[in-house]
C-alpha cells in the first residue's frame, strides 16, 4: 500500500485535503468517488521505505519493451473515464502514466505531460511519439478543437481495439495451416536424412532388397543430402530475392496488388481492408475531421500500397470535384458493397452513418470468412500431413516386415 495526497471537495462543497493509503491512485480516487467527493488531483507521497512490490515490478524484462498498439487501447480507454469523472487532463495524464504497465509507455505520457504544462496541445505532444498513431493523433486534435475529447478519446480506443482483433483473427487464420505444414516438413526431413539412411545400412548388411516404397525414400534422402546445401543457398537467394522486390517501391505494390487476387487470402485481405477504411473513414467525419483530411489519415493505414493508391485516388478525384465512389470501384481493390453504399451516403448526406453500417457488414463477412476458412483448411492440412507422414512410416513398416522376413 502507498500513501498519497488529495485534494477533494466534498458533498457540502468544502475542500477536503489529506493523506490515505491505498494500492493506487486510481483505487484513491474511486474510494473518494464513492463518498460523493469530486477529485482535484492525487499525488504519490515519498515512501519512507523500500517499495519492494515495486522493485520486484521492475524485475520483469516486459515492462522495457516498446509500447504496443494494445497499451495505447488501455490508456486511452483509462484516460475517457479519467475525463469523465471530472479529472483535470494533467492529472489524468500523469495518472494514466503511473497505471502504465511498461515503462515505455509511462515514459511517453510523463514527456506528453511535461509538453502539455509548456503550452503545447496533446495533439502535438502525442505526435511527437511513433506510438500513436496518425488517426488517433488526428482524433485527439478534432477532440481538443471540438471541447469533445472525452469522445474521441473512446472513439479512438474502440477503433484501435477493432483494428487489433481484425489483425489477431487473419494472423490467426494464416498462422495454423503454416505452423502445421512446417511441422510436417520437418518430420519427414528427418525421417529423410536421420532415420532412413540408418534402415538402409541395417536392411544392407543383411543383403535384403528394399521394397520400392523404401527404396525411393532412400533415393530421396540420398538426394537431399547430396544437394542440402544448393536447396539451403537457393533459399536464402529466393528469400533474400523477395525482400528486395518488396522493398523497391514497383515490386511492393505489384506484390500488394497480386496478393489481392489470390484465391481465398485474397479476399480475406480485400474483407478486412474494407472494413478498415470504413470504420475509420466512418469515425473521423463523425468526429468533426474534413472528408479530404479524413483520407489523407485513412490512407496511412492501409499496409497494402496497392489500396493506399486507391484511397490517394479517391481523395484527388474529391479534390477535383468528383465522387468518392467511382475510384473505390476498381477490381480486387475494396469489396464491391463500399462504393455502391458510399454513393448512396454521398446522396443522402449520411456517409458517416453508411460507413458504420459497412464496416460492420464487412467487420461480421470477415469472421464468417475466416471460419469457413479454417473449416476448408483443416480436412486439406489434415490429407497433406497424413499423406506425407503415412507414406513415409508404411514405407519404414515394409522395410522392417521385409527383415523380418529375411531372418525366418
Amino acid at each position: 500500500m502507498a500513501s498519497f495526497s488529495f485534494v477533494a471537495r466534498d458533498v457540502g462543497g468544502r475542500v477536503q485535503r489529506g493523506k490515505l493509503e491505498a494500492a493506487s491512485s486510481a483505487v484513491l480516487i474511486t474510494n473518494l468517488r464513492e463518498r460523493g467527493w469530486m477529485v482535484f488531483d492525487v499525488q504519490a507521497d515519498v515512501a519512507a521505505g523500500p517499495d519492494w512490490q515495486a522493485q520486484l515490478a521492475t524485475l520483469n524484462p516486459g515492462r522495457y519493451l516498446p509500447p504496443r498498439s494494445a497499451d495505447v487501447e488501455l490508456s486511452l480507454h483509462q484516460l475517457a473515464v479519467m475525463l469523465r469523472g471530472g479529472l483535470t487532463l494533467l492529472a489524468a495524464i500523469r495518472t494514466v502514466g503511473e497505471q502504465a504497465r511498461r515503462l515505455a509507455m509511462r515514459q511517453v505520457w510523463e514527456q506528453a505531460a511535461q509538453r502539455i504544462q509548456a503550452g503545447v496541445s496533446m495533439a502535438d505532444a502525442m505526435a511527437e511519439h511513433k506510438c500513436f498513431s496518425n488517426l488517433v493523433v488526428q482524433l485527439v486534435r478534432v477532440g481538443e478543437q471540438t471541447g469533445n475529447l472525452e469522445q474521441v478519446v473512446v472513439r479512438a480506443a474502440d477503433i484501435l481495439e477493432k483494428r487489433r482483433n481484425l489483425r489477431g483473427s487473419l494472423l490467426t487464420a494464416m498462422a495454423y495451416p503454416v505452423l502445421v505444414l512446417a511441422a510436417a516438413i520437418g518430420v519427414t526431413i528427418f525421417m529423410l536424412v536421420s532415420v532412413i539412411p540408418k534402415l538402409q545400412v541395417f536392411l544392407s548388411a543383411l543383403g535384403r532388397k528394399l521394397p520400392a516404397m523404401t527404396q525411393f525414400l532412400v533415393d530421396l534422402a540420398d538426394w537431399v543430402q547430396v544437394y542440402m546445401p544448393y536447396m539451403l543457398t537457393g533459399l536464402v537467394a529466393l528469400i533474400g530475392g523477395v525482400i528486395a522486390v518488396y522493398s523497391w517501391p514497383p515490386g511492393r505494390y505489384w506484390v500488394d496488388r497480386s496478393a489481392l487476387r489470390v484465391p481465398i487470402l485474397g479476399v480475406l485481405f480485400r474483407l478486412a481492408s474494407t472494413a478498415t477504411f470504413s470504420r475509420s473513414l466512418g469515425i473521423l467525419i463523425r468526429s468533426g475531421v474534413t472528408l479530404l483530411e479524413g483520407l489523407r489519415t485513412v490512407e496511412r493505414l492501409h499496409y497494402n500500397r496497392f489500396l493506399a493508391g486507391q484511397v490517394v485516388a479517391a481523395r484527388d478525384s474529391v479534390m477535383q470535384g468528383g465522387t468518392l465512389a467511382d475510384p473505390l470501384r476498381t477490381a480486387y481493390a475494396f469489396m464491391p458493397m463500399l462504393p455502391a453504399m458510399v454513393a448512396v451516403g454521398e446522396s443522402t448526406g449520411t456517409l458517416d452513418d453508411v460507413l458504420d453500417e459497412v464496416a460492420r457488414f464487412h467487420e461480421s463477412q470477415l469472421q464468417v470468412a475466416i471460419r469457413r476458412f479454417s473449416v476448408m483448411i483443416e480436412p486439406a492440412i489434415i490429407v497433406i500431413v497424413g499423406g506425407i507422414v503415412g507414406f513415409v512410416y508404411i514405407s519404414f513398416f515394409m522395410a522392417l516386415f521385409s527383415t523380418a522376413g529375411q531372418a525366418r
